[in-house]
């Protein structure tokens, strides 16, 4: 096997976030429903954006986080992803540049503007997500560089990215070059509403091109569709090479063939914002995953790196990440 690159690729949607806080009374008058992510179109993104506060404008996405993440850590990162040629584009190359992470995707010339995601945070820190997609639709197979998925260890993708006709092909394609190569393919369920629509498209890909499986309690509940969490734990087993379980402030839970480990949730003195906890779990857990780490290694450091994102606004992270890695391997 060839050396790698990079620890990991990520492949997802490239979105400027725009995060605001908002009372639940202006989720009901613009009839939002809490606490998940809606697609809509260029008319109600302008729509939902005049009605919001003042706010915090960054590049996001959620395998984008996840790979500044994977940077922060001290990672070899890199990133597909289409924007448009235009400022928010931009914008979004250089931030993702400038923190260590590669992206060479080509820009689109036409069609739609960057994506954007406007990111409503209620008091109970649940964040209401409205997107606005843009230029992500226009990602294809012909953006899936081989080589560069033949140079990571693992190719990392989000399950919003089944949302689109041409982007199930790219995704097909860098999780067959990724095995090709010996490599490994993980997958993020992003959102039990996702898993609704995708569900046995999403149970396939499970059993046939991912190696490792990224969920919290409701998406994988949703998968599998049982009642109880143990029920789906017990489901998953066997039909991916690990899996790793979030559960919010109960901790984790992995699974790999007939071993179980529970990694409680790290302490946070608020929380202040869910946005990104997921995205950064998993950073946390690849990054020690590629590093050769045993999964409870794996499991904390992917809690420690969600408490930090939790502790403020925004889903990428404000302490040096790099820290927490330092303590979770000693």
């Amino acid at each position: 096997m060839a050396d790698t690159a990079y620890d990991v690729v990520g492949i997802g949607n490239a979105i400027v976030d725009v995060i605001a806080h908002a009372e639940d009374a202006l989720l009901a008058e613009l009839g939002l429903s809490k606490g998940v992510m809606t697609l809509i179109d260029s008319a109600e993104a302008d729509r939902v954006y005049s009605k919001m506060g003042p706010g915090i404008e960054c590049s996001g996405g959620s395998a984008g986080n996840t790979m500044a993440g994977i940077a922060a850590l001290g990672g070899r990162g890199a990133y597909v992803g289409k924007v448009r040629d235009d400022q928010l584009g931009e914008v979004f190359r250089h931030d993702m540049r400038s923190i260590g992470v590669a992206f060479d995707t080509n820009a689109a010339s036409d069609g739609p503007s960057t994506a954007r995601c406007l990111v409503l945070v209620t008091a109970d820190a649940q964040r209401t997500m409205q997107t606005f997609l843009g230029a992500c639709v226009e990602l294809g197979p012909e953006d899936i560089d081989t080589a560069l998925i033949a140079s990571a260890k693992v190719t990392y993708l989000e399950g919003y990215l089944w949302d689109q006709r041409r982007a199930k092909q790219a995704f097909i394609k860098a999780a067959e070059a990724a095995h090709a190569a010996g490599r490994e393919v993980a997958l993020s369920l992003s959102d039990p509403f996702c898993v609704d629509r995708h569900r046995a498209d999403f149970l396939d890909l499970v059993a046939g091109h991912v190696d490792i499986l990224f969920a919290n309690e409701s998406e994988i509940m949703s998968l599998y569709q049982t009642a109880a969490f143990d029920e789906a734990l017990i489901a998953v087993r066997g039909h991916c090479r690990v899996a790793a379980l979030t559960r919010g402030e109960k901790g984790s839970v992995v699974v790999a063939g007939d071993d179980v480990v529970v990694v409680g949730a790290e302490p946070v003195a608020k929380v202040v914002d869910t946005t990104g906890a997921g995205d950064l779990y998993a950073a946390g857990f690849l990054r020690g995953l590629t590093a050769g780490q045993d999964l409870a290694t794996c499991a904390r450091l992917g809690g420690l790196c969600a408490a930090e994102i939790i502790s403020h606004y925004g889903a990428r992270p404000e302490a040096p990440l790099a820290d927490l890695a330092r303590v979770a391997l000693v």
